[in-house]
Parts: structure tokens; C-alpha cells; sequence
């Protein structure tokens, strides 16, 4: 059944679809059964079969993890290796050097920043959240730092400038491109500046902001937030929504902090003395080995000549890598007759991770790339040309009521980013606003990579953990023995400057 505009009652259905899941988020629900719920009902509106429809919900998800399954392998990988390491104490190894030039507030507040970026954007904020508080976090409060700021820096750096680009690891720009139908290595590129100049100007601002609580060193702060309890400031913050944040929280968190310098000795020298060249060497082969990645993603953008590694090259070597130094750390720690089955065991636990930390974005993505027809073919099987473009129809019989306004067009798809981040994930929003950019792009005069990059900074600075008190970052904020709710108040205001400044630069830059 058609309209006299031309759409029929699965573009009708598909819309409700959309407003339904969008209103759940705002409630903190999960989204996956209003998700499941939609496909059903777009497509027994298409085909009028109710046993189509039935298999629909299998060919949606099915085709979603096809899609998204390289993001999954890189998540197991690299936590496979993190895990390999941790055995060897090398994670603490990699950032204990800092400790040393912790000398007073000011300082530790940018050691902080740094460590916290560097380590989240190779293994995400869910090991460095743990690892910062717990080995550089109680140097910085005795050098000065207030606990919040040392809240407010991990979470701007970690899960607001790290996750929101997510550069190395992928995961963010895979879904936003794969579902705005545009390269993921330019998604990648444009996230990766908008998240320096948003984390940039949040890091300034919470620093202006907090530097009159800073105070000369003394070890009688770090005996009083010793004195705190931890678990008491943030009880009864419910972590509703869509994304397993439990999971993601636990993370790799140490039973206590490491507060002083013969701490993190000690938890360094446990390690067997015939392992502690191991130790040593992974601890500086690692952070070399994915910069030596990084790098040769970076620079052939700016060195002719060079052979160009994008896309799902750039996953395959990330993960590759993470694989390789899995194996050799293991074969480190137990010895060549133990090595195969504790491997085995590190991928398995790396698998187990990635799927209850992401695994509910399949049902929600395979929902959104039913408006496409690329997707929507395949979860129909139907050829392309045969396949309805749902969500493009829709946007395209709206046009006229849409202002031909580049700000209008880019500060509303942050907006809608925002919106969808309020369930406190980050990522189940990431299919709306990726489709939603490739629907908008033609008639905006905006680029599709450009809308879903701003798309993927509002939904993952919001619901990521640095706005959202339901979100993971009641771990920071746990960690740092703070209350969450005054940790959100005093992120509010530079994240949110930071957000619609780096949407300006968007539109002037791309």
C-alpha cells in the first residue's frame, strides 16, 4: 500500500521503528527488543509474510555480524594480549616511568592525559581506566591533584578523545561507516581530528576550571583519600541501557591501588626473576610495535609514495599484530609446553569480552541497515536494485522541511548523536546516525563521512563516559572516590563547548 508521496507502510513502519528505539534510549533501556521488534514489522509490512519476517530477524543480525565481525576479532585480539600481558606485569612496566615526573598537580594533571589517551586509544579506556588509577592516579594525588581532576582528565582522555575516535582499534568508525555506506579510513581521519579539537578544548577547560583546588604535595592527601571508601560514593547509580557496562567497568582492575613507589615495586617484582627480561622487553616492544602501526596508516597521507594501508587492511594489521605479541608474551610466561593452551584460553576470554561488551549492537545494527539498500538487499535477499532504501525515502520526501543549512544539518546530527547517547553506550547509536548521515548528506551539502563523524562524537562523548552518570564512567569516578554526579557536573560544560566547537571546525575543515 502505497501514499500519494510515494512511501508505503513499511517506510511508516521502519519511522515508528526509529522513534521508538530513540525514545528507549532516552529512558536508559535496552534497545534490543525494540530493535528485533522493528525488523518483524518493517518486513512482514514489505512482503506480507509473517514467516519472511520471522527470518528476517536471523538475516538482520546474521548480516550485521558479517559486516562488524572484523571489529569483534580485533576487540578479542587485543584483549587476549592485554590479558598476556597483565600475567607479565608489563602493562604496569609501560606506564610506572611516569610516576617520576608526577612532581606537582599541574604536571600530573598532563601525564595523566597523555598516559590515559596513549594506552585507551591502543586497548580501550577499559584497561586504562584500571591501570591509570591504579598506578598513576595515587602519585598524582600526593603530588597535588585534586581526585576530581584526576576523574575529570581520565575520563576526557579516555572515554571522551580515545573512544570517540577509536583509531586503532576501529570500532567506531567501522559501524558509522559501514552504515552511512562511506570508507571506514576517512571516517577514521575525520573522528581522529574532531576528538583532538573537542578533547583539547575539554582538557583546557577543566583544567581552567579546576586548578584553583590544586595543592602543593603532601602524602597527608594521599593518607586522606586513602581514607575514603570507594564503593560509597557512587551507590545507587543505576547502569541501565544497552551496552553491558558492568563488563566494561570491571574491566582489568587491580584489587587495590598501587599508592607508592615500593607498591608498584612490589607488584613488578612478583613476577618469577626468570621472566623479568620478558617483562622488560614487552613492556617497550608493545607500545613500539602498534606505533610502528600507526604510523604506517598516518604517514603515506602525508609522504607520497608510500604504500596506503585503510580500511579493513589497517583492522587486519592491528589485529595481526595484537596476536602475534599475544603469543610470544604468553610463550614468555609459561613456556613453550603451556603456551598453546594458555593462548587458547587468552582468545577465548578475549572473545567472551568482546561479545558481552558489543554484542547487543548487532540486533540494533541489522535494524538501521534495513533502511539501506546495500544491507537491506542481503536481509531481504533481494538483488540491489530490487531492495527498498527506507530510511533514504524517508529523508528524501522530507527535504522540504528541512533547512538548507549546513550548521542546521551538522549541529542537528550532534545533536541526534547526543540524544541516542543517553542510554549510557556510546555505541548502540552509532547505525542511527551513520545511516542518518548517508540519508542527509546528498541534499546538506555536507559529506557523509563528515555527518557520521559528527554523528559518532556526540553519541560517544555523551553515552561513552563523560556526560552520562549511568555510564561506565562510575568507574572512573569510582576509582577515583569521587561522586559521580559532581564528576558529570564538571565535565557538563567543557565537553559540551568542546562538542560544538569541533562541529564548527567540521563544517569549515571538510
Amino acid at each position: 500500500m502505497e501514499t500519494t508521496t510515494g512511501l508505503t507502510a513499511a517506510h511508516w513502519i521502519y519511522l515508528a521503528g526509529v522513534a521508538v528505539i530513540v525514545l528507549t534510549m532516552i529512558m536508559r533501556a535496552n534497545v534490543v527488543v525494540p530493535s528485533i521488534a522493528g525488523i518483524f514489522l518493517v518486513i512482514l509490512a514489505y512482503t506480507g509474510s509473517p514467516v519472511a519476517a520471522l527470518g528476517g530477524i536471523f538475516n538482520a543480525t546474521f548480516v550485521a555480524a558479517k559486516e562488524l565481525f572484523s571489529i569483534f576479532l580485533v576487540i578479542a585480539l587485543m584483549t587476549a594480549l592485554l590479558n598476556s600481558l597483565k600475567e607479565l606485569r608489563s602493562d604496569v612496566r609501560m606506564v610506572q616511568p611516569f610516576r617520576a615526573v608526577m612532581k606537582n598537580g599541574h604536571m600530573s594533571y598532563l601525564v595523566i592525559a597523555v598516559v590515559t589517551y596513549a594506552v585507551s586509544l591502543f586497548f580501550w579506556p577499559t584497561p586504562a581506566v584500571p591501570l591509570v588509577s591504579a598506578v598513576l592516579l595515587p602519585a598524582a594525588i600526593a603530588a597535588g591533584l585534586p581526585p576530581l581532576a584526576g576523574a575529570v582528565v581520565i575520563a576526557i582522555a579516555g572515554q571522551g578523545m580515545a573512544l570517540s575516535s577509536d583509531y586503532v582499534i576501529g570500532v567506531a568508525p567501522g559501524i558509522s561507516a559501514k552504515a552511512a555506506g562511506v570508507l571506514t579510513s576517512v571516517v577514521a581521519d575525520r573522528s581522529l581530528v574532531l576528538s583532538l579539537i573537542t578533547g583539547g578544548v575539554a582538557l583546557v577547560w577543566a583544567y581552567l576550571s579546576l586548578r584553583g583546588r590544586f595543592l602543593p604535595a603532601s602524602q597527608h592527601l594521599l593518607d586522606a583519600w586513602h581514607a575514603q571508601a570507594s564503593h560509597q560514593s557512587n551507590q545507587g547509580v543505576s547502569l541501565g541501557g544497552t551496552t553491558h557496562k558492568e563488563e566494561i567497568a570491571r574491566g582489568t582492575s587491580r584489587d587495590e591501588p598501587l599508592e607508592t613507589n615500593s607498591d608498584v615495586r612490589r607488584e613488578i617484582e612478583s613476577v618469577d626473576a626468570s621472566q623479568v627480561k620478558w617483562s622488560k622487553l614487552f613492556a617497550v616492544l608493545t607500545p613500539i610495535a602498534f606505533l610502528a602501526v600507526v604510523l604506517m596508516m598516518v604517514l603515506p597521507k602525508f609522504i607520497g609514495g608510500l604504500p596506503t594501508i585503510k580500511g579493513g587492511d589497517a583492522a587486519s594489521l592491528i589485529g595481526g599484530m595484537a596476536g602475534v605479541l599475544m603469543i610470544f608474551a604468553t610463550l614468555a610466561m609459561h613456556g613453550a609446553r603451556k603456551m598453546l593452551e594458555a593462548s587458547a584460553d587468552h582468545v577465548t576470554e578475549g572473545f567472551v569480552f568482546a561479545f558481552r561488551a558489543m554484542g547487543s549492537v548487532l540486533p540494533i545494527a541489522g535494524f538501521f541497515f534495513l533502511g539501506s539498500s546495500e544491507t537491506g538487499a542481503a536481509i531481504l535477499g533481494l538483488p540491489v536494485d530490487k531492495a527498498p532504501a527506507l530510511l533514504f525515502d524517508l529523508v528524501r520526501n522530507a527535504e522540504h522541511w528541512i533547512p538548507a543549512s549546513q550548521f542546521f544539518v551538522a549541529y542537528g546530527m550532534l545533536i541526534v548523536g547526543m540524544i541516542t547517547g543517553i542510554d549510557g553506550s556510546g555505541f548502540s547509536g552509532l547505525p542511527l546516525t551513520g545511516a542518518l548521515s548517508g540519508a542527509l548528506a546528498a541534499g546538506s551539502g555536507i559529506n557523509a563521512a563528515t555527518l557520521a563523524a559528527i554523528g559518532q562524537m556526540g553519541a560517544v562523548w555523551t553515552g561513552g563516559g563523560t556526560l552520562i552518570a549511568w555510564s561506565s564512567l562510575i568507574a572512573v569516578a569510582g576509582f577515583a572516590r569521587v561522586p559521580v554526579q559532581e564528576t558529570v557536573r564538571a565535565l557538563v560544560i567543557p565537553v559540551v563547548a568542546g562538542l560544538v566547537i569541533s562541529t564548527f571546525m567540521a563544517i569549515i575543515l571538510f
